[in-house]
């Protein structure tokens, strides 16, 4: 099914970067900076919006395609066209499109609901710049044809829809429990992992009396904590 896929949900968003300069550089080279500059693993933004499996943010210039067919072993098309006039083979070729504009792309992976999930974005994106300033989801977007006119969340939802694609191939590679789920397994299994590491060798009532103080610990049943980092990455 498209964009939904269980409990899982894909959003894919492309907004139209403003074809303006601000002193001596262009609108798409100032947002393309800001996405490149943003804190990664746990100090990413994206790791404050609750249950954001995956997503990225980039800049699209243009689309590029292979204007002739790949060579084969039979015989190469360049080389039958090369008989033709290049009028006649530019006609012959695919009509080469180019985007007006550049784009934000913001593409993610989330649980949940997509109205929840935005609203989320736009209360818990956070992270501090280079310069050492505060800084919130419209950082990324302000140079985004329209984005002027977002003022709350609910502005900030309806325009994100608008500039929304359909995911109709989405997958979802993760399973299909919540984020606060998964982030407690991948914990429960790192902390098991050590736990079975040190305790080789040892004898079976150490290991047991090891084992409950071990389950005190990590508290399997509680989602909140101890629990994984959310972005952080493995060992």
């Amino acid at each position: 099914m498209a964009t939904k896929n269980g409990n899982a949900t894909a959003l894919t968003v492309l907004s139209p970067i403003k074809n303006a300069v601000m002193g001596e550089t262009s609108c798409a080279d100032i947002t393309r900076e800001r996405c490149l500059s943003l804190p990664i693993h746990e100090k990413s933004p994206l790791a404050r919006v609750p249950n954001t499996y995956l997503a990225r943010l980039f800049v699209l210039d243009d689309v590029y395609y292979e204007s002739l067919p790949a060579s084969d072993c039979v015989f190469n098309f360049s080389d039958i066209t090369s008989f033709f006039s290049d009028s006649a083979r530019k006609k012959a070729l695919p009509r080469k499109d180019h985007l007006k504009s550049k784009y934000l792309v913001f593409s993610s992976n989330f649980y949940g609901d997509l109205d929840a999930y935005l609203a989320g974005l736009w209360k818990n994106w956070s992270y501090i710049d280079l310069s050492g300033n505060q800084r919130d989801v419209r950082h990324i977007w302000e140079y985004c044809v329209a984005f002027d006119r977002v003022t709350d969340i609910s502005s900030f939802i309806d325009y994100i829809k608008r500039c929304q694609l359909d995911a109709s191939l989405f997958f979802n590679g993760s399973t299909d429990d919540s984020l606060q789920e998964q982030l407690k397994s991948l914990y429960l299994k790192q902390e098991f992992t050590r736990f079975a590491i040190e305790h080789q060798g040892k004898n079976a009532a150490e290991i047991q009396q090891d084992f409950k103080t071990f389950i005190q610990r990590v508290q399997p049943e509680n989602l909140s904590s101890p629990t994984w980092p959310p972005g952080k990455s493995a060992p």
